[in-house]
């Protein structure tokens, strides 16, 4: 039982089901039910309720909602699109201590790079909303190579029919020619942009991988493979978001 009755979004967010902004969306369609009827949005629970997910129960312990879980932490590198392979969203990750994975930054198809997975529904939530300002880093491989006023332009910003996009910074990498590679880093969330913001100004894009998620980089991961995260990695996202570690994080 909880001590305070809590919004439904809050008590299935901490027992793992997913984020609140999930949650939320999973009420508003009404695929949570409890004590056998649908669920309204703000209401609350007391740990006593019989909730079901899509027909399944889930499991409300009273140890679990009286004391946050410890929650895990993942990077994983994940491949681009391949030409004639199904593409379900599905990663090949180890199995949480509990609760489920959620992608706090999902990349299309097309994109390929470091995603970063937690069990922790609130700061997933509070790292996916539009307020928290979350640097993400692109290792872009352009045809051409920008210049200074190609640069000021996309700096500036590019309308779109998605409205006004820009990057933070660009810097030139490695290669030239067709295989030029730059960084491009962003402070907005709509990644799905950056080919096209690069497109209006002249430079089509042949590939794109992401490298970094504010403190959180791809580092030397091989493709499909996954990392824990350290103990300053976990801290610098519940930084980002003005949250304290709810109990210790795995480093």
């Amino acid at each position: 039982m909880i001590a305070v009755p809590e919004r439904i979004h809050k008590v299935l967010a901490n027992a793992g089901l997913g984020s609140r902004r999930s949650i939320e969306r999973w009420v508003a369609e009404g695929r949570i039910t409890v004590d056998g009827r649908v669920a309204k949005l703000g209401e609350r629970l007391q740990g006593r309720e019989r909730v079901c997910f899509d027909g399944k129960p889930i499991r409300l312990s009273a140890a679990k909602l009286a004391r946050p879980p410890q929650e895990d932490f993942l990077a994983y590198y994940k491949p681009g699109a391949t030409r004639g392979a199904a593409d379900d969203g599905a990663f090949d990750l180890p199995r949480p201590r509990h609760g489920r994975w959620i992608d706090v930054s999902p990349l299309d198809r097309n994109t390929s790079g470091l995603a970063v997975l937690t069990t922790d529904g609130e700061l997933a939530s509070r790292l996916m909303h539009p307020r928290t300002v979350v640097e993400r880093e692109y290792a872009v491989r352009l045809l051409g190579t920008p210049s200074p006023a190609q640069i000021r332009e996309l700096e500036h910003g590019i309308q779109l029919d998605t409205g006004v996009a820009r990057v933070a910074r660009i810097e030139a990498g490695r290669g030239s020619g067709s295989n030029a590679w730059h960084h491009v880093t962003l402070t907005e969330a709509r990644h799905r942009d950056l080919r096209p913001m690069l497109a209006a100004v002249g430079l089509p894009v042949s590939r794109v991988i992401r490298v970094r998620y504010d403190g959180v980089v791809l580092g030397d991961l091989y493709r499909g493979a996954s990392r824990a995260l350290t103990a300053d990695e976990t801290k610098s996202l519940y930084a980002l978001t003005g949250m304290a570690p709810r109990r210790r994080v795995s480093a």
